[in-house]
């Protein structure tokens, strides 16, 4: 009786492990999802200022998205012309003189983010008017080209496609449950950005960003 009962049970074990596997739902969703982002590239990019002037950018930060992906994150301490700081700009960011004291100058640093626009020129930035006024501005001060770049605002599109009562970054990626980070610090609110745009993206049912016209511009 025992020897029966074994056989049985070693017989529907066998069973259960020979049988199909069916893919879950969740799994099945992933990868619509994978597929429907493959193709968005962009830079997310945001600074931090010294003083009130759109020059005076005293921290940078990218967020780099390759098919839909977070692929890389960066930040540099920017030394503003002068070295000078307004008490308020530091109040928010918490930078000061004797942290950007030694860092290099923003057309070095320029330089190097220069390098990921030539293989993406497409740029993503929440409250876009501020940021892609502190390059321009940033970029007469010093003398330097403007690239031919294309940017979104991650603000204007939350705008459109949402109804929330406060749109500021922090709060929307509350709202989506996006990691934060140091808020008023480049590399980090560049990422929660990032994320956040992608959101919109998948949100606002656009396969390609060309299609978000209500919220791009060129630099």
């Amino acid at each position: 009786m025992v020897k029966i009962f074994f056989e049985n049970y070693v017989r529907m074990f066998m069973m259960r492990l020979s049988a199909p596997v069916t893919p879950s739902l969740s799994c099945d969703m992933q990868n619509v999802s994978d597929i429907y982002m493959r193709g968005i590239d962009f830079i997310a990019i945001d600074f931090e200022t010294a003083t009130g002037r759109r020059a005076s950018i005293c921290e940078a930060g990218i967020c780099v998205v390759r098919d839909g992906r977070i692929a890389e994150t960066r930040s540099w301490l920017v030394r503003p012309q002068g070295n000078v700081y307004s008490y308020w700009n530091t109040q928010i960011h918490g930078i000061r003189p004797d942290d950007t004291e030694m860092s290099p100058d923003f057309p070095e640093v320029w330089t190097e983010i220069s390098e990921y626009l030539r293989a993406c020129p497409v740029l993503v930035a929440h409250n876009a008017a501020f940021d892609i006024s502190c390059i321009r501005s940033s970029l007469e001060l010093y003398g330097l080209d403007k690239p031919d770049v294309t940017y979104y605002c991650s603000l204007r599109a939350a705008r459109k496609l949402y109804d929330f009562r406060c749109n500021t970054l922090d709060y929307l990626c509350g709202q989506f449950g996006i990691p934060y980070g140091r808020h008023h610090r480049a590399g980090d609110d560049a990422e929660m950005c990032a994320r956040l745009f992608l959101r919109e993206i998948k949100d606002s049912g656009s396969p390609e960003l060309e299609e978000m016209v209500f919220c791009n511009g060129k630099l």
